[in-house]
């Protein structure tokens, strides 16, 4: 009965970790709609205007001209809403996908079944293609969702341009592409109160106060004065009027202001951290996490967060025991019994939490041999008995007849805390 128990699949605690697998299709879908929403919105005020001109044309030659207008536009529309029709079929095809791999778990109702080892597989390689794609490595996880046949159960196009945004802010050091995905996704920004693109705002602001100040300063020392660098400040003025005055936030507007009367060379705090280029690594790290706020994407790699999860559950005190026999060490059982113990993962697993045990799996009447190896005091006889151990000796199980062997005296009771 309780090997049963431990082999029945429960695939609700499984589907903790597949959250974003549904939700990324279903924000792209409700993101797509809203585009073709507004592609139509404008056609339908756009083109009864240009049909209207074209009947009240004077000339004879007007209304042809106007009607090529729109028919162009029209054109234009109808290769809009295919594109956006292909984008909806696309995604309608993954959540089905996905809906697909998810179910098939729920056919599966023991942890040693063959079918389930093969969607653990699937699994796996989808853990692997996200933690590519967070990464940056996105033609290798492109390559591996493609040998795969994942490319449903996986969102590389959605990743690829997270990153190409990303890599415009942190190295292009260009605010355009960031506060375009605003614009895509205002609605969702105000309502979820982010701070995106005020903070994308302040940083154009204080690239035209920086350029007015280096103008000024080239100005002043050749023949030309510094009127090109007044006239940067000048719009860097009207750009925080326009911007940044409706955050409310005066102490903010406050260090803005004298942004102006400090140069970056000048090394005040706080304009000095301000003008700092360490701020763009700031604004890229606040895009990615507003892109995985705003699709339901955890902050962290899947990868990351199933693995802590299987090294809490399998550590305990002993893994990182300074008593506890090194596992490179040939005599040590401790690669082989205990995968936290291992050379691989004990100081990957170091930091995470200990496994909470509700049930007790100490064998009864424990002992310690003074190697550090823990026993019950009945297999320890029972194996004894067999191999022939001289009376008044006890042989490490471990070991085997080669193993080593102490005097009963030195076996001492365990007691469990």
């Amino acid at each position: 009965m309780a090997e049963l128990t431990s082999t029945k699949l429960n695939a609700e605690s499984h589907l903790l970790l597949d959250q974003p697998l549904l939700r990324m299709p279903y924000e792209l879908s409700r993101r797509n709609f809203k585009n073709a929403q507004r592609v139509i919105e404008h056609a339908s005020t756009n083109l009864p205007s240009t049909l209207t001109a074209a009947t009240k044309a004077a000339s004879p030659s007007s209304p042809l001209t106007h009607l090529d207008t729109l028919l162009t536009k029209m054109h234009t529309l109808k290769r809009k809403l295919e594109t956006l029709h292909a984008e909806e079929n696309k995604l309608h095809r993954a959540s089905k996908a996905r809906l697909h791999h998810l179910q098939d778990l729920y056919a599966v109702h023991s942890l040693v079944d063959v079918k389930y080892e093969e969607w653990s597989r699937t699994r796996l390689s989808r853990l692997l293609v996200d933690y590519l794609l967070r990464e940056g490595y996105t033609a290798s996880a492109a390559h591996l969702a493609q040998s795969k046949k994942i490319e449903e159960l996986v969102d590389v196009d959605a990743f690829v341009a997270c990153r190409g945004i990303e890599m415009s802010l942190r190295e292009g050091r260009a605010t355009g592409p960031a506060l375009e995905w605003c614009k895509e996704h205002g609605k969702e920004l105000k309502r979820g109160g982010g701070m995106l693109e005020f903070e994308l705002r302040l940083q154009q602001y204080i690239e035209m106060v920086r350029q007015g100040h280096e103008a000024g300063a080239e100005g002043s020392d050749g023949e030309g004065g510094g009127g090109g660098g007044e006239k940067k400040l000048v719009e860097a003025r009207a750009h925080a009027k326009k911007y940044l005055s409706l955050s409310g936030d005066f102490e903010l507007m406050g260090r803005a202001a004298g942004m102006l009367a400090y140069r970056p060379w000048d090394e005040v705090e706080p304009y000095a951290s301000l003008y700092s280029p360490s701020r763009w690594d700031h604004l890229a790290n606040l895009f990615v996490y507003t892109h995985h706020t705003l699709y339901s994407l955890p902050p962290r790699p899947l990868l990351h967060i199933a693995l802590s999860a299987g090294l809490s559950a399998l550590k305990t005190p002993a893994c990182h025991s300074a008593y506890t026999p090194s596992s490179t060490n040939a005599a040590s059982a401790t690669t082989t019994v205990c995968p936290i113990c291992s050379t691989e993962l004990n100081e990957l697993a170091r930091n995470v939490p200990y496994a909470l045990h509700t049930k007790s799996i100490v064998e009864d009447g424990p002992v310690v041999l003074p190697n550090g190896r823990i026993y019950g005091s009945e297999r320890l006889r029972v194996f004894n008995e067999k191999v022939g151990t001289e009376e008044g000796w006890v042989r490490d199980p471990m070991g085997g007849l080669a193993g080593e062997k102490w005097r009963e005296s030195e076996v001492r009771k365990v007691y469990v805390m």
